[in-house]
Order: C-alpha cells, then sequence, then structure tokens
C-alpha cells in the first residue's frame, strides 16, 4: 500500500492502514486539514468538489463531502466530472476553493485529492505545506450540530464548459464543421466519455467514434496517455476510415493525439500544435516546463515571441506564465494551459484550439506533425541508496559542465546546442530523474547514457 501526502494533495493506494494507504481516516484528515485552510484564508464558506469515474470515487467523494459539511463549510458537489470543469467552477461558484478527486493518469487503484483556491487554481507550495501542518497536528475543529454545512449537487456544468469551449475566440466550430472531420476517442473509461463526444459533436465533427467512453472507471488500459497503452485506438486508425484520433486521461487535463495513418501526434506536440496556432493569431510569450520539449521555444522564436522555462509541475508552470505574461503555455505530458480560458491544463480548450489548427491547416494531422521540428525525448532514471547526497551529486554534475548553459530552478538542466539534459531528483524516493533531448533518438539515449555514467563515476568516488 502506497500513501503519498505532498503539497499537492494526498494520493495513494485504495485500503491499508491508516498512514499506509489511502484509507477513510486519511482521506477524513486531510479533507478537515484543507476545510480549515480554506475557513483561515477565505470568507468563502464553500466549497465545489467533482470526481473522475474510478471505481473508489463515489466512496472518496463522499468522505469528502461529509467532513467539510462537518465542519460547517457548504458543499457543492459537480459529481463526475473533470478536472478543468471543478476548476471553472470554483469562481463562477464565488466558492473559497475545491477538491477534485481523481488520481489522473495513475492506476486502477490510485486514487487521491486535489487542491484548488479561490481562483480554481493549484494551491502553492506555502499553501500546501500550511494544509499538510494542520493534518499532521490535527489542527482543525468541526462545527456544533446547528452550524453544518449545507449539501447540494450541479450535474449541469460538463454542459456549461462544452458552451465555454465554444465561446472562446480561436476556436472556430463552422471551420472545424466544413473539414467534416471523422475522428475516433478513446476516454479509458472515465469522464471524458461523458463530454469529449459530445464537445465534438457540439463543434461540427462529422462522426465521432466512441471507445472506451463508458464511465464505468473500469480502466481497459492503462490510463496514462502514452503510446504503449493506446493500441487499441491505434488499430482502429490504421484502416484509415478517420482523420484523427484523440485520446484523454481520466480526469480530462491531459491530451494525445493519434495521426490518421494510426501513428502518434506526440504527447509532447499537444502544446507545440496548439501554441503555434495561438501564436499565429496573435503574438506573445510561452512557457513550458523543464523537461518539455524544445520545439515549443523553438516555434515561439519564429513567431517572434519569447520563450521561457519553469520548474516541473503545473502550479510553477502557472506563476511563470503569469510574470512573463505568456499566452500559451502548460507541460510536454498533453497540458495546454489558455489563460484566455483559465489557468489549468484543459483537455477540452485543447481540442477546440487543436482542431480549429488543423481545419484552417487544411491537410492530414501527420502532415501537420511533420511541419514542426522534430525531437525524441529520452527518460531515465537512477535509483539510488538512501545514504546517498543527491544534491551533492547534482552539484558536481554542475561543476562538470560548467562551461554550458545551466538553468538550476528544478534540479539541473545542461543546454548543448539543441539538445539538453535535465537531471531532478525524486520528492518521494531515492532517485534521479534524467530527461534528454536531441533531433536523432539515439543522440538522445546517448547522452542520457553520458550522464548516468558521470553520476555512477560520482558516487564511485565517495566509495
Amino acid at each position: 500500500m502506497t500513501l503519498i501526502k505532498s503539497i499537492s494533495g494526498i494520493r495513494g493506494t485504495i485500503g491499508g492502514k491508516p498512514g499506509e494507504g489511502l484509507t477513510p481516516l486519511d482521506i477524513v484528515k486531510f479533507s478537515a486539514a484543507y476545510g480549515a485552510w480554506v475557513l483561515e484564508n477565505s470568507e468563502k464558506k464553500k466549497i465545489v468538489i467533482g470526481r473522475d469515474a474510478r471505481l473508489s470515487g463515489e466512496m472518496v467523494a463522499q468522505l469528502v463531502a461529509q467532513t467539510l459539511l462537518g465542519m460547517g463549510i457548504d458543499v457543492l458537489d459537480l459529481g463526475l466530472s473533470t478536472t478543468p470543469t471543478v476548476e471553472l467552477a470554483v469562481p463562477r461558484e464565488n466558492a473559497g476553493g475545491g477538491i477534485i478527486v481523481t488520481a489522473s493518469h495513475n492506476p486502477i487503484q490510485w486514487n487521491a485529492l486535489k487542491l484548488l483556491n479561490q481562483q480554481g487554481e493549484f494551491i502553492s507550495e506555502k499553501e500546501g505545506q500550511d494544509v499538510l501542518e494542520k493534518a499532521a497536528q490535527d489542527n482543525y475543529q468541526f462545527a456544533e450540530v446547528r452550524k453544518l454545512g449545507n449539501y447540494s449537487k450541479n450535474d449541469d456544468y460538463l454542459d456549461f464548459h462544452i458552451k465555454h469551449v465554444l465561446d472562446l475566440e480561436l476556436v472556430d466550430p463552422e471551420v472545424i464543421a466544413a473539414r467534416k472531420f471523422k475522428i475516433v476517442v478513446d476516454c479509458v473509461n472515465s469522464t471524458g466519455g461523458l463530454v469529449v463526444p459530445q464537445l465534438l459533436k457540439a463543434l461540427g465533427v462529422e462522426v465521432v467514434e466512441e471507445l472506451f467512453c463508458e464511465p464505468t472507471g473500469d480502466f481497459p488500459h492503462n490510463p496514462e496517455p502514452l503510446p504503449q497503452h493506446l493500441r487499441d485506438i491505434s488499430l482502429k486508425l490504421e484502416n484509415g476510415n478517420f482523420d484523427l484520433g484523440i485520446v484523454v486521461d481520466p480526469d480530462v487535463d491531459r491530451l494525445a493525439f493519434l495521426n490518421e495513418d494510426g501513428s502518434f501526434f506526440g504527447e509532447e506536440y499537444t502544446l507545440v500544435a496548439v501554441a503555434d496556432y495561438v501564436l499565429s493569431c496573435q503574438k506573445g510569450n510561452t512557457v513550458s516546463n523543464l523537461s518539455s520539449t524544445r520545439a515549443l521555444r523553438d516555434v515561439t522564436e519564429k513567431r517572434e515571441g519569447t520563450y521561457q522555462a519553469a520548474a516541473v509541475g503545473e502550479v510553477n508552470v502557472v506563476t511563470q506564465m503569469k510574470s512573463s505574461n505568456a499566452i500559451i503555455g502548460g507541460e510536454g505530458n498533453g497540458g495546454v494551459i489558455y489563460p484566455e480560458s483559465h489557468y489549468g491544463r484543459d483537455a477540452l480548450v485543447g481540442i477546440g484550439l487543436f482542431l480549429t489548427h488543423l481545419a484552417k491547416f487544411g491537410k492530414s494531422a501527420s502532415r501537420l506533425r511533420a511541419s514542426y521540428p522534430n525531437y525524441f525525448i529520452s527518460k531515465n532514471k537512477i535509483e539510488l541508496t538512501p545514504a546517498i547526497n543527491v544534491d551533492s551529486i547534482l552539484e558536481k554534475i554542475q561543476l562538470k559542465y560548467q562551461k554550458y548553459p545551466i538553468n538550476t530552478i528544478d534540479g539541473v538542466k545542461i543546454e548543448f546546442e539543441k539538445e539538453w539534459v535535465h537531471l531532478r531528483k525524486s520528492n518521494t524516493e531515492p532517485i534521479i530523474r534524467i530527461y534528454s533531448e536531441s533531433e536523432t533518438a539515439a543522440t538522445a539515449e546517448h547522452l542520457a547514457n553520458k550522464i548516468m555514467l558521470d553520476i555512477k563515476e560520482i558516487i564511485a568516488e565517495k566509495n
């Protein structure tokens, strides 16, 4: 059993002993701590909740709701929903915060609580630390019987979200409808199945083939939208009857595309393509995290904008986007953040912008993908013993490569012309993650192997 408490929320596998898995006691404790934080930091005694379709979702959501009611907080329950839908609902409902019950791309045995502030954005590191401390110290108090919160439900927010996408200035349903797209969708039997097909039909897509769109929570494959997990939809496309494949994760904040021939557009290139379209309509800046493809920087500079990198993590990307006044940003995991909509990864907004872009491009998805710089990312890790000082290793790597441009806002990222390598230590286990990118897969692998050899040599010197 696993339980991970972090500044972004609590997540773990369902079952086990308290403190070792995500048990009802842990859910109540952490919900109460978050409720106490909201009451301290907002005059709004209301919290919006929603969940993805995973099997444990209803149980966890009920525990969350009843705990908050017991603290005197009103709860608006959106039921089966998406992460970006809850993010939109929080400010619209004038709430003090929001909780999304979802473990995102994690497998079926996992669940989690994602925590939002009153702007509908993920809480900051400092705010998250405050919630953790309240949970650790049982620093919360429940309400007297006449001051309990009120519970209400609203099932209309998915429809609101669809209309919100249609109303965005850069989304053009008429242009999309004119292309008579035929699209196959994989929603991994979660809440994307309730909203993605409906969005596509509202956008004017002629044929929508639904694959795993029943929100049963019984995931038919690993829910992370990576090529090795998406054989079924790839086979559907190989026969040439569709123009595009669309895949979302269980809470619909990550978005991946497949080309008309079943090949993969590339999760890293979701943001690249959407950003290219937005920048073609409006000059501006972009942001992604340090581990995302360089292609976004290339596209941004070609459009006369400025690209900046942020530390890994959505909250860090959002902070950097605000400070640099970026008009589009996100993460290379298929997360599109479009401030004109809201500051959160939103697959539905990404779909609207991408389909408009593809329709105006006038050619196939594979041709669109071929129009962008081609990079390959290699993802590796080195497992270490707890006794090894990871910070010391990173310092020595930085010293070894000091003649190259280095970014240290999140681990160590070293730039080599159009290649880079990014080293980050895990916050939960003795691991160094090593991401590298180059114009060929072989070169990216070689670069990663060279850095891993350097690390092993540093460790050997200490012994």
